[in-house]
């Protein structure tokens, strides 16, 4: 309790200090990011408030109620098999939303049994692609419809900003999910020229059980990632979410079943790495693995894969990635553009790194920028 009490005191101050800021002019946002915020005008209050805006001492607002906190095996919300939970919590106050089910090695076993009959003797992967299609789309509509929830769920648990959960990231998960649905009929196989009495044809058909681990600093839109392409191949899904954000993949993930999602195409384990996501990357029965997160994970669940069923591995590794400045560039546009990419989304976003070569300049300039100093 003290150190909660620590940590809503720090939380407050350094709101205090942020929120006390003048809002960033038009005129100090880089033009390249006023073209793409459009007419929302929503950059200059993100410019102004991107390192600490959630840490702010005020009640989360829409409000809105915690739904799922189980695992979500064959189409159903149940326990996990040995009554664990973890508490997720508030990162602005380090207090507990919600325990949520703590899935393992059996729970992962139960959603891929479910995932393997959905996938060999379900409707899914036989259904027309147009089908397929319309489920998705009205998947769409019905994050469209619950735009302010999902978007105050994601800020109380993740704790990134809500103009940026609300304006941004929601309204992207609506479109990833379109554009998927378009998709679904639009993978076509290959007739290829043969020598000789020959017909040779190329067909693409779903992998079947994919496999997916998922971290924490964009918890929808990773699941759009992961989830939409593979939904709109015909496969079925069993998904680690992160266990510092499994609120928002089951707030969805229940959406996607009343859009007419057929039972044990889509699975959520929420767990640990050491245990469900290892038992996930290890199963033999999922015929692929997909991860995002740590370089030093990746490495495990490619071993792990390997040495069971040598499955095939997606990774998307961490750290910051490259942000190269080159001799002739406008500095003053890149160190803003610099402290864009590092504090963007509470700083956790894979956006910035520097090109040795030019930092001597790069931070005389940086040094430079104490309007841009948080």
């Amino acid at each position: 309790m003290a150190a909660a009490a620590t940590r809503r005191a720090a939380s407050s101050l350094a709101s205090r200090c942020l929120l006390a800021r003048p809002a960033a002019s038009p005129a100090a946002v880089p033009s390249a990011l006023r073209r793409a915020d459009g007419a929302r005008g929503l950059l200059p209050g993100l410019l102004q408030r991107f390192g600490t805006a959630a840490a702010a001492e005020e009640p989360i607002s829409p409000s809105v109620q915690v739904g799922e906190t189980q695992l979500l095996i064959n189409g159903k919300f149940v326990d996990a098999a040995s009554g664990k939970t973890f508490p997720t919590v508030d990162p602005r106050t380090g207090e507990v939303i919600a325990r949520v089910a703590e899935g393992d090695a059996e729970d992962v076993d139960r959603a891929v049994v479910a995932a393997r009959k959905a996938f060999d003797e379900g409707p899914w992967p036989r259904m027309t692609a147009y089908e397929r299609s319309r489920i998705l789309l009205r998947f769409a509509d019905l994050i469209e419809k619950h735009n302010d929830d999902i978007a105050a769920l994601e800020t109380w648990d993740n704790g990134k900003p809500y103009e940026q959960a609300a304006h941004i990231e929601v309204p992207m998960l609506v479109r990833l999910m379109r554009y998927y649905a378009g998709w679904t009929d639009k993978i076509h196989g290959l007739i290829v020229p043969a020598d000789g009495p020959h017909h040779v044809q190329v067909l693409h058909e779903p992998i079947g059980v994919v496999g997916q681990i998922i971290p924490w600093n964009f918890p929808l839109l990773m699941y759009g990632w992961k989830v939409g392409p593979a939904l709109a191949c015909g496969n079925t899904i069993v998904l680690k979410t992160a266990e510092q954000t499994p609120l928002s993949a089951l707030y969805v993930s229940k959406l996607l079943h009343e859009a007419g999602l057929p039972e044990g195409v889509l699975n959520i384990v929420s767990g640990f790495g050491p245990t469900a996501g290892a038992a996930l990357a290890s199963h033999m029965d999922v015929d692929k693995i997909a991860f995002t997160g740590s370089t030093d994970t990746g490495k495990v669940i490619l071993e792990l894969s390997a040495r069971s069923n040598l499955k095939p591995v997606t990774l998307e590794l961490g750290g910051k990635s490259p942000f190269i400045v080159m001799d002739d560039a406008d500095i003053d546009q890149a160190v803003e553009l610099a402290h864009f990419a590092l504090f963007f989304n509470q700083d956790n976003a894979v956006a910035l790194g520097l090109a040795p070569s030019y930092m001597s300049v790069f931070m005389m300039s940086l040094l430079r920028s104490p309007r841009l100093a948080l």
